[in-house]
């Protein structure tokens, strides 16, 4: 498809109501959904990276990437027929505490395409300013850029459910940035993401309206919500929405059981931060679990309280989900709709976790005694100082009638936490061998249903990190390399060996390697 047949459809500005008043001047936007903004225009786009699955999804003109009309659009100077840019308003809560008003204080929808009868939201992240910066500049630099960019393609490939990313391009700009907000800050280079999903209404988009006591525009934003993204939902008034808040339950229930199937932590799992579809969204301080720690975060605001931490994820998903059916409280007249849908969560969550937990440990179906043999291996993890990765992905390897430690070593980051380990290590590679034995499925069959659920390849931040490292000197190298490697995430890559190998030492406490700040 060429630019010229594109075919945008903006229903989010057509049927919700906008702000009055257009432009980015800082200020609370009352009974509009949006804000009609530009984005700001840069001094040397220049393109990247670009998704070649997600070109194909939209209906690209692959000619049309390389031209430099494409990097001018994606970097927010230009526009194609029919885009209408866009700010959203919305609230949220944040570390738990109610943020009042946020909405995109970067971000910038371009507009809706619909392609093959799908729709795609279109959104450019570092885009500049719009009524919802509160004194930033709306703008991202290249290293948060190129970990959005990259993170959003591998969890896809990964099957987990998430926003997607078309293009990654540089502005020519400097971005000032405070990186650990300890009073050091330097320009770096600036960038402009272009993300991609059916939606980005968030949990945030109906806390606000709530708060408000704006029951009106609540109960429109619902509407449009399920008649454009729940199509498949029938019915009218209470049932509709409760069916509907059910959905959204389950959604989040699959996307977060994903995260710990893959080791993913999200890092800021703000209510603004929720996707009312259960996608990944708002790649900020998030991380790979390598070291086996369900205490671990990425995120360095977060590090005292570690709020947001690996093991509490699904905890966090129900709380934010709480938040959530109150504010949709007034569309209600009782809340055991909402409470059911609640309960909706914690039924899948288990139901999910139960089948990853069989396909991980390649046990065929689910018998009593299953998850104490997991909460078992994840404690010989933690206490050897295992990588997660690896270790789930070597258990293929191990012969369940002559179990041996040998496929598990490389997971191993200290000789004396595996001398710690070792005897209990044993005897549950034992245990598990016989429960294999007496009821999984054959070797082959097993090393392969093992294998779909433990990748082999995970954006580990310091593989990100040495690519940020290349692009900051002008080399992309190794985004592309990158790129290529996680989309195969769960096959051997011969000769790319070294994006599968654990944590080197060097990464253990360098920025952007073991920890990340909110700022971009």
């Amino acid at each position: 498809m060429s630019t010229h047949s594109l075919h945008f459809d903006n229903r989010f500005l057509r049927e919700l109501p906008g702000d009055s008043e257009a432009g980015s001047r800082r200020r609370e936007v009352q009974g509009a959904a949006w804000s009609q903004v530009m984005p700001t225009p840069v001094a040397a786009p220049q393109l990247l990276a670009c998704s070649a699955e997600v070109l194909a999804l939209l209906g690209f003109d692959t000619a049309e990437v390389g031209s430099q009309a494409f990097a001018e659009v994606f970097a927010g100077n230009a526009l194609y027929e029919g885009m209408q840019p866009w700010a959203a308003n919305y609230g949220g809560h944040q570390f738990g505490n109610w943020a009042g008003q946020l909405g995109d204080g970067r971000a910038i929808s371009l507009g809706e395409l619909v392609a093959d009868g799908r729709r795609w939201e279109l959104q450019l992240k570092g885009a500049g300013a719009t009524p919802y910066s509160r004194g930033a500049d709306g703008r991202a630099v290249l290293r948060s850029s190129v970990r959005e960019f990259l993170c959003s393609e591998a969890m896809h490939h990964l099957g987990v459910p998430t926003t997607r990313a078309l293009s990654l391009v540089a502005t020519g700009e400097p971005v000032v940035r405070d990186m650990f907000y300890d009073g050091h800050p330097r320009p770096e280079p600036g960038a402009v993401v272009c993300r991609v999903a059916p939606s980005f209404v968030r949990f945030g988009t109906f806390e606000l309206p709530a708060s408000r006591g704006d029951t009106a525009l609540l109960r429109q934003l619902a509407d449009f919500c399920i008649a454009r993204d729940f199509p498949e939902l029938g019915g009218t008034g209470q049932p509709r929405y409760a069916d509907w808040f059910m959905q959204v339950c389950t959604r989040t229930a699959v996307m977060v059981a994903h995260w710990l199937r893959v080791g993913f932590v999200h890092g800021v799992m703000n209510t603004d931060n929720m996707s009312i579809l259960g996608l990944t969204l708002d790649y900020g301080p998030y991380g790979w679990v390598e070291d086996y720690d369900p205490d671990w975060t990425p995120n360095t605001t977060d590090a005292q309280g570690r709020r947001y931490r690996f093991g509490t994820q699904m905890q966090v998903a129900y709380w934010n989900l709480v938040r959530l059916a109150q504010a949709l409280g007034p569309l209600f007249d009782e809340v055991a709709p909402l409470q059911a849908g609640l309960d909706a969560f914690g039924e899948r969550y288990a139901a999910e976790e139960r089948a990853h937990l069989v396909a991980k440990l390649g046990l065929g179906e689910f018998r009593d005694g299953d998850e104490l043999l997991m909460a078992q291996f994840r404690q010989l993890l933690h206490a050897g100082q295992m990588d997660m990765t690896l270790a789930f992905r070597a258990l293929a390897e191990v012969d369940p009638a002559a179990p041996a430690l040998a496929p598990l070593e490389e997971a191993f980051y200290s000789s004396q936490a595996r001398a710690h380990v070792l005897p209990a290590l044993e005897d549950w590679l034992r245990r598990h061998g016989q429960r294999v034995l007496a009821g999984g499925p054959p070797m082959a069959e097993r090393r392969r249903l093992m294998q779909s659920a433990n990748p082999r390849y995970v954006l580990r931040n310091w593989l990100a990190q040495e690519a940020i490292d290349l692009a900051e000197q002008g080399d992309l190298a190794g985004i592309t390399e990158l790129l290529e490697v996680m989309r195969h995430p769960y096959d051997e890559q011969p000769g790319r060996e070294a994006y599968a190998r654990r944590r080197p030492e060097w990464a253990r406490e360098r920025a952007g390697c073991s920890m990340l700040s909110c700022s971009s």
